[in-house]
């Protein structure tokens, strides 16, 4: 006698899929029930404690062990980047100009030009990306609204074989999906999420960016900057200043990401002075020349 043949897309016949539009020779899919599971898995679920009370995000009930830093919305990353190219460029911008030996007013100009240059460029730059990024994930999330829309039984399967690549059997795969696509929101959520990889609830703002990056660059840049605004112009004190920014700055970010603060830190040291010093290399280079 031969053995059975498999349903629709390799699912072994007990677990052949329903979905719309789907042929099938087989019996019907196992009613949503716990029955499928081991008397041992039962035992363990029953010993399991209640979830919490809801919610338990604000107030009392907000549980320290819930708590994460917020990584999201775009701010971090143009914070850090912001900060780190204010205190490079402008450090790098006074030390080309006291290579080429230029006035202390010409020094502080430079600083400034470089300062408020760099804050709308970063901001600009960071705005538009964002919000470029943002129209692309968009149409992204439209292009699946309308797949739903045209192929809810295609769509369904597809959602049934991302839960089985993730470990369900292919019955519950299945009801879990049916129960998901019931929701035509929340079904173009969950598509979005484990097809495309895009959180559409969860987008960074482009302002936030934008704000994240002006306020940090800014910050940056003023840093080698103060000796010639306080009227103690001193290119070492400026190059201390810039070193102590940069190597604290890769060190709180080392720390946030739980890697060693002194290895972060020098990490953005040496690639301000790296970048510092090849600056005063060019401008002593170019102002020996038209000296």
């Amino acid at each position: 006698m031969s053995p059975p043949m498999p349903g629709p897309g390799g699912y072994p016949p007990q677990a052949a899929p329903s979905w719309p539009g789907a042929q099938t020779q087989t019996a019907p899919p196992a009613q949503h029930t716990m029955n499928h599971l081991s008397p041992a898995t039962l035992a363990l679920l029953r010993r399991l404690p209640p979830p919490p009370p809801e919610p338990r995000y604000f107030g009392r009930n907000r549980s320290p062990a819930d708590e994460h830093r917020d990584v999201t919305g775009g701010w971090l990353r143009a914070a850090v980047f912001g900060a780190m190219d204010g205190v490079v460029t402008n450090a790098s911008l006074i030390a080309g100009a006291t290579g080429a030996h230029a006035t202390n007013h010409t020094i502080l100009l430079t600083g400034l030009a470089g300062l408020v240059a760099g804050a709308f460029s970063m901001a600009t730059g960071e705005y538009i990306s964002v919000t470029s990024q943002n129209e692309v994930t968009s149409a992204e999330i439209e292009a699946e609204r309308r797949e739903l829309e045209r192929n809810p039984g295609r769509e369904l399967a597809e959602l049934a074989e991302v839960f089985m690549g993730k470990g369900l059997e292919p019955t519950l795969a299945l009801e879990v999906a049916r129960q998901l696509s019931d929701d035509p929101e929340q079904a173009l959520t969950v598509h979005a999420r484990e097809e495309l990889g895009i959180d559409p609830d969860d987008l960074p703002s482009p302002w936030t960016a934008a704000s994240a990056s002006f306020g940090a660059f800014t910050v940056g840049a003023l840093t080698p900057l103060l000796p010639y605004l306080v009227g103690a112009a001193s290119f070492k004190v400026s190059l201390i200043l810039a070193s102590l920014f940069a190597f604290g700055g890769g060190a709180v970010v080392a720390k946030a990401a739980e890697r060693p603060a002194a290895q972060g830190g020098f990490r953005q040291f040496a690639l301000g002075a790296l970048a510092t010093g090849m600056t005063f290399l060019v401008g002593h280079l170019v102002g020996a020349q038209v000296g």
